[in-house]
């Protein structure tokens, strides 16, 4: 199986060429449309909904779970269908979930400020200054979205494979380079072992969710998934009725099978 990941700036056609690539190769494509269908499946659409590609505000950072939580779940959607194998993943950071497969393909799709400007006047009908403020907004939200998501530079071109500068470029030229680029025999297709990898780490963000959800998750508790149906929790607690609590809720996660705990209660000092 493979994958593709775009991240583009506004005013580049990223979309237009991801989803012609994806017809092209026969692929699954995933932009927020598919994902929100994803996270419906899976009991997440709200949570979902509510994490724009943006950071989250100062306010909701500091003193809420709650974008862990949706940004958990977000990832956990991602994972989940990645296992299907062959799919393009549009934006959502989907370049860094996805950046330790190697039988995935990382393109960033750019352009000069000035072409992305009238890109965006004649794809939406608006004149330039509005043009212009809905690409500030854009790359702003999506700097933001990377630094809390990641800690990353969404331009590190670093965290891809393939940059399209769409100034000098058609869709049609970009969507054959990044389809040869995709048959290339560096890229190596993943097997059974991505498979339960990836299923590994959507429930690794489902467990930790429903714990930050809880209000379960400390400094001195640990998750550990041993395979796509088990899981180790271990670490301090603070009472039996705790461990308890935090072993009720991991049995509460529908694919979670096999439980190993070794929670500790922690007794305070004589």
């Amino acid at each position: 199986m493979y994958f593709i990941t775009f991240t583009d700036m506004l005013g580049t056609r990223g979309e237009k060429i991801a989803r012609q690539v994806a017809g092209s190769l026969n692929y699954s494509f995933y932009g927020e449309e598919e994902l929100l269908h994803a996270a419906e499946r899976m009991g997440f659409l709200p949570d979902v909904k509510q994490l724009d590609e943006k950071g989250p505000g100062l306010i909701d950072l500091f003193f809420s779970e709650k974008p862990k939580i949706f940004l958990d779940r977000l990832q956990s959607v991602i994972f989940e269908v990645a296992k299907s194998g062959n799919a393009i993943f549009y934006g959502r950071g989907s370049q860094l979930l996805l950046n330790s497969f190697g039988c995935a393909l990382h393109t960033l799709v750019i352009g000069s400020t000035e072409k992305r400007i009238l890109q965006v006047m004649e794809e939406q009908k608006v004149g330039r200054e509005i043009a212009e403020k809905m690409i500030h907004r854009s790359d702003s939200n999506k700097k933001g979205f990377l630094r809390f998501a990641f800690h990353e530079d969404w331009l590190n071109p670093q965290l891809y494979d393939l940059i399209l500068n769409m100034d000098k470029l058609s869709v049609e030229a970009a969507v054959k380079m990044v389809v040869d680029a995709a048959k290339s025999e560096e890229i190596k297709a993943c097997g059974i072992d991505s498979v339960t990898a990836l299923g590994k780490l959507s429930l690794h963000r489902k467990i930790e969710s429903a714990l930050l959800e809880a209000g379960a998750m400390t400094p001195y508790l640990f998750v550990e998934v041993e395979d796509m149906d088990s899981v180790r929790v271990y670490g301090m607690i603070t009472s039996p009725d705790e461990k308890e609590r935090v072993e009720g809720i991991l049995k509460g996660i529908k694919d979670v099978k096999k439980i190993t705990s070794d929670l500790s209660v922690y007794r305070g000092s004589a």
